[in-house]
């Protein structure tokens, strides 16, 4: 006898009749022993995550103390411009989402309704990170508390984004960031003003992470409607150190908004339209988390920026990191 997806073929009815019931029995079984092998599976790989943390060493203080130009190696390797690296996103509305007639890469998660392809969508002013965060910044928060981390996360120089983090682990730091520069006299008086009335230091909502990606004008790319490879590392074996590629037409002059690493945002991928009422910053469930901009590893399609992913929250791979927002009240 043969099966297909419709069922038994062959052997008429009343055999067909007769043989459910074992076959009942046999599906039973067989669900118990892959619901053994799978939940098996899911705890050995639980432990060898655990196994493979560490907590800090020689590793990260050396990476978090070493000179790169362009940053503070005695400020936590933060930027060294008036800002700290926070670049400031004017208020105001911006296209969301993606029009198949105009973008024929996109995908079926970036259209915005049934009967709409995309959404305009109103924010207030917010700040958001020139580069994706680097090795060198995660490597003075674990010195400086003990995260447990990957040591793949701290292999790369200090001035490479940083990978291999979960998402928990990038709201860590950001919390972590944020009373470092609460409390530091360092800290430019506008961004410690900023915080002092209420203003959070996190990841960005996809909606704040798309507008900074592609402005208000719409377009598919950071820097416009075409494909430029010279702006972005995407397509290419490994990542590079932030702000590589000189990129003068992307919007607000940020960096790497394209490739390098994929970007992990407070939102959770459900379908549009967009609702700032749906982000958080905690765990909730079994929701997977937005992320946004494609990896090194990616081809065009996947760094255009209205690309949406999804990540568990617990995932941690060199293809992923974060960069920071300051977001008010």
């Amino acid at each position: 006898m043969t099966t297909d997806r419709n069922g038994p073929a062959g052997g008429g009815a009343e055999a067909g009749k007769a043989s459910q019931p074992a076959q009942q029995r046999g599906a039973r079984i067989g669900f118990v022993i892959l619901a053994v092998l799978v939940t098996f599976v899911a705890l050995w790989m639980q432990i060898q995550g655990r196994r493979a943390l560490t907590v800090p060493g020689n590793q990260a203080l050396a990476t978090a103390t070493e000179k790169v130009a362009g940053f503070q190696a005695d400020f936590l390797q933060l930027p060294d411009d008036p800002l700290l690296g926070m670049v400031e996103i004017p208020a105001g509305e911006f296209l969301m989402g993606s029009d198949p007639s105009v973008d024929r890469q996109a995908y079926e998660n970036e259209r915005w309704s049934a009967t709409q392809r995309q959404g305009t969508v109103t924010l207030p002013d917010y700040y958001i990170g020139r580069f994706e965060v680097t090795v060198g910044q995660y490597a003075a928060f674990v010195q400086a508390t003990g995260h447990a981390y990957l040591p793949s996360a701290l292999s790369a120089n200090p001035d490479y984004p940083v990978a291999n983090v979960t998402w928990t682990d990038a709201l860590a730091y950001c919390r972590w960031l944020q009373n470092q520069l609460l409390d530091s006299e360092r800290t430019p008086t506008g961004l410690r003003e900023l915080l002092r009335a209420g203003w959070t230091v996190t990841l960005p909502t996809e909606a704040e992470w798309e507008k900074a990606a592609r402005g208000s004008d719409g377009r598919l790319y950071p820097w416009g409607n075409r494909l430029q490879e010279g702006f972005a590392n995407f397509g290419s074996s490994a990542s590079r150190p932030v702000g590589s590629y000189d990129c003068p037409d992307c919007s607000y002059g940020l960096s790497d908004m394209s490739g390098n690493v994929w970007e992990l945002t407070r939102s959770p991928l459900q379908p549009y339209p967009y609702s700032s009422k749906d982000d958080f910053d905690s765990l909730d469930g079994d929701a997977l988390w937005v992320m946004r901009g494609g990896s090194y590893a990616d081809g065009p399609a996947n760094i255009r920026a209205a690309v949406r992913g999804g990540v568990d929250p617990g995932v941690r791979n060199d293809t992923i990191g974060f960069r920071l927002v300051l977001t008010g009240p």
